[in-house]
């Protein structure tokens, strides 16, 4: 019988990729998601359990009921402007609503848990690429509340817990090959699909924050990575811990800086235009951040198979061309 794996905020974007990988490696997903922000329509590749990780009752029956094996936890809110205007709403739900999940999964003997962190642990860097040796220095409420929660993923083991790793990561994007799931958040702030969004004539423009960084043409330099790159990812680390692997934190990044800039020179080289306007930078957001991601490919054995921007990029476009199409046809 596939082996069970409960994955929190699989109704989102990278969880619903990662229930996809995860179903193609012979598990079984089981998703847990209050569909708050995630899609129903996006749990295609096993069972669903409507409901909050902090619904003590509601963790225990899916875990007991499906046998999980392991858990990823993808639940949380993740927009860098909001944490800083709410302080309050990400550590409740990146941090506080995780306290009683943990706790149910110890008692229920549950072996594993993969946590989805963050490049934003880090905070402004001070050397570029950024190894897990470096400094933790947050500059946001969303990377503090994600640290935190690391942190109580260390000390509840030592104590008892489940093994842990930590898969930091930078800027996902892009879509799935087949074309059947996608980057869609309500409101949509991240910088590809808003970008294919203005290409499609979706948005009247979008809106690129700082033009005035220190980087070659003034725009942030970010690592973007395609999704079913961190799909793999998950999957990497389930298996190294259910094998007896010690817990860790790792890097999930191409290790390549691409300016917002240069982002839009490949939707160019697609031939397609992108309206676009300046606006002063957000609060909390560095100039810089590339991965070294040399640990996970050396401990997890990962490789990315979807590094090139273009690849990145056009997947995006294609699926948001489709959807888009799609509506237009009902």
């Amino acid at each position: 019988m596939a082996k069970s794996v409960l994955v929190a905020g699989g109704a989102g974007y990278i969880g619903s990729h990662v229930c996809k990988e995860l179903l193609a490696a012979g598990y079984r997903p089981v998703v847990i998601d209050n569909l708050s922000t995630g899609y129903r329509d996006f749990v295609r590749f096993g069972p669903l359990v409507e409901a909050c990780v902090s619904d003590s009752v509601a963790v225990r029956q899916a875990v007991e009921n499906y046998a999980i094996e392991a858990v990823i936890d993808l639940a949380s809110s993740i927009e860098v402007a909001e944490s800083v205007a709410n302080p309050l709403k990400y550590y409740h739900n990146n941090f506080a609503k995780k306290i009683a999940f943990l706790q149910v999964l110890r008692e229920c003997g549950v072996r594993a848990f993969v946590l989805s962190s963050t490049a934003a642990v880090y905070g402004e860097p001070i050397e570029v690429p950024i190894r897990e040796t470096h400094p933790l220095q947050p500059k946001n409420p969303y990377g503090w509340s994600k640290l935190a929660f690391e942190q109580l993923l260390q000390d509840f083991h030592r104590a008892g817990g489940p093994a842990w790793m930590a898969l930091r990561y930078f800027n996902a994007a892009g879509a799935s090959q087949d074309g059947d799931i996608g980057e869609a958040h309500e409101p949509e702030s991240h910088l590809i699909p808003r970008a294919c969004l203005a290409a499609l004539g979706q948005l009247p423009a979008l809106d690129i924050f700082g033009n005035d960084y220190p980087t070659p043409d003034g725009t942030a330099i970010r690592d973007y990575i395609h999704v079913l790159d961190l799909a793999s990812a998950h999957i990497l680390a389930i298996e190294a811990l259910l094998g007896g692997s010690a817990p860790a934190a790792y890097n999930l990044g191409n290790g390549v800086g691409t300016s917002i800039g240069e982002v839009l020179a490949c939707f160019e080289r697609l031939g397609l235009k992108v309206p676009h306007k300046f606006s002063a930078r957000r609060p909390g957001d560095p100039s810089r951040l590339v991965a070294d991601s040399a640990s996970a490919v050396q401990n997890l054995k990962w490789k990315p198979r979807y590094a090139a921007i273009d690849s990145i990029v056009g997947s995006a476009y294609q699926w948001h061309k489709s959807r888009v199409l799609s509506a237009n046809a009902s």
